[in-house]
This record gives structure tokens, C-alpha cells and sequence, in this order.
């Protein structure tokens, strides 16, 4: 509803392991601070979503360009990854990534 412009008192992990707890079955971790910028996912932090949960995590926000997607995957830890408007604008094609991805030894489905 405010698109996380409004402080909270619950940290990011703690709120996972909740989430966890209470049966989701995957986080989709959206970093506000990178959604948009085109330089790259918050690999930092989905690390240790990755290492701290036993859910799937899903790297979203900051896509811009292909070793983007391999960083989320390698420095990251994540076992998927999204983007939208590189692959709406042309930027990046799917099956071009695709194929980068599979020439680097990441999973990915053809």
C-alpha cells in the first residue's frame, strides 16, 4: 500500500523467517533501493535470505544487464530471477539470456 516508504520496526531477516514459519513457500525479495536502476541485484542481502531460509528465494529489481542475472545466481545465492522492463523494452532477449546463463553452467530451462 505505501510501497515500503513507511518505516517499520521488523528487520528484513526476522521478517522472512516469519514468513517462512508461517508457510510461504518462496520469497520474492524486491530491493527498493535497486528496483529501477539498471545496476545490478541486492546480492548482498539475497546471500542471506538464501543462506538463512530453506525457501526458494527470487532476486527482483535491478536488472540491467546479462551478468546481472548471473551475479544473482553466483554472488547472490538466488534460485530464480526477475525482470521486467529489459525484456519489455527490447533490452534483453529471453532466449538470449537463456543461452548466456546455460554457457556459464547456470540451470535454466530451453
Amino acid at each position: 500500500m505505501n510501497g515500503g516508504r513507511i518505516a517499520t520496526e521488523k528487520k528484513l531477516l526476522d521478517w522472512a523467517e516469519e514468513a517462512e514459519q508461517r508457510g510461504a513457500g518462496e520469497i520474492l525479495f524486491t530491493s527498493m533501493n535497486h528496483d529501477g536502476t539498471k545496476a545490478g541485484f541486492a546480492n548482498e542481502i539475497n546471500a542471506v535470505l538464501s543462506s538463512n531460509l530453506s525457501i526458494p528465494i527470487i532476486a527482483s529489481g535491478g536488472a540491467g544487464e546479462m551478468s546481472h542475472f548471473y551475479d544473482a545466481f553466483t554472488e547472490g545465492k538466488a534460485d530464480a530471477a526477475l525482470a521486467a522492463s529489459i525484456f519489455h523494452f527490447g533490452e534483453i532477449g529471453i532466449g538470449e539470456l537463456k543461452a548466456y546463463l546455460r554457457e556459464r553452467e547456470i540451470p535454466v530451462r530451453i
